[in-house]
């Protein structure tokens, strides 16, 4: 059994963090209503843009606008980073409003990433396909423990860090393509 240390770029490795980082709000959790008159409805065309200041409905800072993203826009508070559909933002005199405070918003992305978090520990699961980031499938998970995951490949079993598997489009997936696990177990 090949036993796989994954160091150098392990944060660059693993798409969970970014996922949460950009994870919405989740939609069980509605944003209150915005106070009679504090805000109207986004129009199309509506001023939201990267670089904006967003608002709550009572005037305090919500965060800046870090980017659009189809039809949401990613928020960053300082603190983390939420997509926020186009629809539930809305305008103000002071600029873009959102119907959330800062405090709300953070509570629901810090949520929403827990339970991404526990989503995906639920895939670790023993017969799992596991893929490569060129959505190869590398092999299956054959054992999991708190610290390790055990993958069989073509080539043998290999140990990895939990922490080196992620989402993916396809399910849990690693940072390496196929050749790079192989040159991995190889020793190279």
């Amino acid at each position: 059994m090949y036993r796989i240390a994954i160091i150098a770029a392990a944060g660059a490795l693993t798409p969970l963090a970014a996922a949460a980082q950009t994870a919405p709000a989740p939609a069980a959790a509605p944003a209150p209503a915005p106070a009679a008159g504090a805000t109207t409805a986004p129009t199309a065309g509506a001023a939201v843009a990267a670089g904006a200041v967003v608002y709550d409905t009572q005037g305090g800072t919500v965060g800046t606008v870090a980017s659009i993203d189809g039809a949401n826009a990613v928020v960053d508070t300082g603190t983390v980073k939420a997509a926020i559909p186009l629809a539930s933002l809305g305008t103000s005199p002071k600029g873009v409003t959102l119907a959330m405070t800062k405090a709300q918003l953070e509570a629901a992305a810090g949520q929403s990433a827990a339970q991404a978090s526990a989503n995906f520990a639920s895939q670790l699961t023993t017969g799992a396909a596991v893929y490569g980031t060129g959505g190869a499938q590398l092999g299956t998970i054959k054992a999991t423990d708190a610290q390790f995951v055990t993958i069989t490949t073509a080539k043998g079993d290999a140990k990895l860090p939990v922490g080196s598997f992620g989402p993916g489009p396809s399910g849990v997936t690693i940072g390496m393509t196929q050749a790079q696990l192989d040159a991995a177990m190889a020793g190279k």
